[in-house]
């Protein structure tokens, strides 16, 4: 086992981290850690990513044994040498032994009287222990230890809880990977039987090549595929292979009924070496013995049963069910891209026509002038969808007199949902907005993001997020007040060409709850001018791959000095699609110029 020494660095004892700090941190580095499938680099990874957060000497990533009793160290930082690999526990022995059964997270901050302590490394005076959970199951522990007394709080125990989540769902990720990458026969098969597959989009063709495919690792006499009628909730046989004849008398199973109506219902594999001995088994066959019934799932839910029988008690072992598992997953996708392809050339018209139609719906929600009564602002936005649709969107908003809002936002992924999201937090950010009509408490750009982030993240699209900043301009004071949630920092241009980028920023809208945003204010002058913009615009790339950038920003600005703000985006944009060249515009643009009078 290899031990990570960890910075010497004096700097960080003074390190602090504030609360948005640590939420963006955290955000960060759950991605990170989901993003490594090789389990001898995530853990090596996973103590660097947790010294980002939390200062400490000594750390230990336990694991659960195959039997789910025991423990060993499969990683550790500080641990004296040959220590690590000989510690095993079992589940209730020693702090770790305790959290892992107990589930629950554990703060020691003065281990001196600690009976349950094993003082695997000598000084340690400090502890956290929280256990990974992964689905319904413990996996093992992350241990965390300092030589001081009371060096962690009750908000490092809370960090490291969460981040536990992206640890535990990561490690089994890469468990899984390593055991699919040993097993040389399993990974060659399911590659050549994907690539055999994948390009088969006509449905009887595919069910032909399919159970082809699984005789070559399965050893069967029957083969059926039966997919899921949603509307009458039984699985109805599409494709039967068998040398035992046809029962004709029976053409579909109800969800439920049967191995195979068990195996959709529960959503599990069903396996029994002699059918004659399960009460479930409904007789095709008087000939089949040994039959599993694999579900065929797709994004979670089951669209059909893969059952394969033979006349052998007890033919189908552990490696078989395993193989048969992979295939029915292999299988689940080709079938829905078959399905899904045969739908869509069907109705490819219809969907055009909607896409035009829903462009020019989001074409028609974007505003189009700035609101009469405001006076003394020279406005004017650009916006190009990388698709038909898009997820930036854009809104000028008069909320009260001599009061202006400009609102700039993106959402994550692109294309027709992306839209749709959009369409949601652009109402938002309407509604919100409008209260200032209404009600006596303050409505400021801040508590604008904030209510928004509580309302995205109640919906429950944690795929999905939006950034949004939002600036409001107040004509009488001349001054903007701005927040931001991850959009680009927009810029200011004095009439001398001065640039100032403005530095505020905050977590993306719907990722966790509870949120507070920051907000700045900023005074204008005459001649000065505001550039919002969305990361389509500095994260453009051009064929070498580089980015458009700031820098390419601000000489487009210093060459519009002077100009009307339509003058600014078209700029702008125009500058993009040079420096982007013959390269895909691989994201949606938006730009927001705001030019005082």
């Amino acid at each position: 086992m290899t031990e990570l020494p960890l910075s010497s660095d004096p700097a960080r004892a003074a390190r602090t981290i504030s609360d948005q700090d640590t939420l963006r941190t955290l955000f960060d580095l759950g991605r990170r850690v989901m993003s490594v499938l090789s389990l001898e680099e995530l853990l090596q990874t996973i103590p660097r990513l947790i010294e980002r957060l939390i200062q400490f000497d000594a750390f230990a990533i336990y694991m659960l044994d195959a039997s789910g009793t025991g423990l060993h160290v499969d990683y550790a930082v500080g641990y004296p040498t040959g220590v690590a690999e000989s510690i095993r526990l079992a589940v209730g022995d020693g702090l770790v032994g305790l959290a892992v059964q107990d589930r629950r997270a554990v703060l020691v901050n003065d281990l001196d009287h600690e009976p349950n302590y094993k003082g695997y490394v000598p000084g340690m005076r400090s502890s956290i222990i929280v256990p990974l959970a992964y689905r319904t199951r413990t996996i093992g522990a992350l241990n965390i230890l300092s030589s001081q007394r009371h060096a962690f709080t009750e908000k490092d125990l809370a960090i490291v809880r969460q981040f536990g989540v992206h640890a535990a769902t990561a490690l089994e990720n890469a468990r899984l990977y390593s055991q699919a990458a040993k097993d040389a026969r399993v990974f060659e098969t399911l590659l050549e039987i994907s690539r055999e597959i994948s390009s088969i989009l006509d449905v009887d063709q595919l069910f032909e090549r399919l159970a082809a495919a699984t005789l070559k690792v399965i050893d069967y006499k029957a083969f059926a595929i039966l997919l899921l009628n949603p509307q009458t909730q039984r699985l109805e046989i599409k494709h039967l292979a068998t040398p035992y004849g046809i029962n004709e008398k029976v053409t579909s199973i109800a969800v439920g009924e049967g191995l195979t109506g068990y195996a959709a219902l529960h959503r599990e594999v069903v396996v029994t070496g002699d059918v004659r001995e399960d009460p479930r088994y409904i007789e095709l066959f008087d000939t089949v013995t040994s039959e599993m019934a694999v579900p065929l799932l797709y994004q979670g839910d089951c669209i059909g049963v893969l059952d394969l029988s033979t006349d052998e008690r007890d033919a189908f072992d552990a490696s078989e069910v395993e193989f048969a598992t992979l295939l029915g997953g292999q299988f689940a996708i080709a079938i829905q891209n078959a399905r899904l392809y045969n739908e869509l050339a069907t109705n490819q018209s219809r969907i055009e026509r909607e896409l035009r139609i829903a462009q020019r719906v989001q074409t028609a929600l974007l505003p189009q002038e700035v609101p009469s009564r405001i006076r003394g602002l020279d406005v004017a936005a650009r916006f190009d969808a990388a698709r038909e649709v898009g997820g930036d969107f854009h809104d000028y908003l008069d909320p009260l007199a001599n009061q202006l809002v400009v609102a700039l936002g993106d959402v994550s992924g692109k294309g027709v949902p992306a839209a749709l999201y959009s369409a949601f937090a652009s109402e938002l950010v309407r509604s919100r907005t409008f209260r200032k009509r209404y009600v006596s408490t303050a409505v400021t750009p801040s508590t604008v993001l904030q209510a928004m982030n509580t309302i995205l993240h109640e919906r429950g699209l944690l795929e999905m997020y939006c950034t949004l900043c939002y600036g409001l301009f107040d004509v009488k004071r001349r001054t903007v007040t701005v927040a931001n949630s991850g959009v680009p920092y927009p810029l200011k241009m004095t009439p001398a060409g001065d640039i100032e980028w403005i530095d505020v920023t905050g977590v993306p809208l719907g990722s966790f709850p509870g949120i507070e945003y920051d907000e700045c204010v900023i005074p204008y002058a005459k001649g000065d001018v505001f550039l919002f913009y969305s990361d389509g615009v500095s994260e453009a790339m051009n064929e070498a791959g580089d980015e458009f950038g700031r820098e390419h920003i601000a000489e487009v600005m210093h060459t519009q000095r002077g100009r009307s703000a339509r003058e600014i985006v078209d700029a702008i944009f125009e500058a993009v699609v040079a420096f982007r060249g013959d390269a895909l515009q691989n994201d949606d643009i938006t730009a927001v110029a705001v030019r005082a009078l």
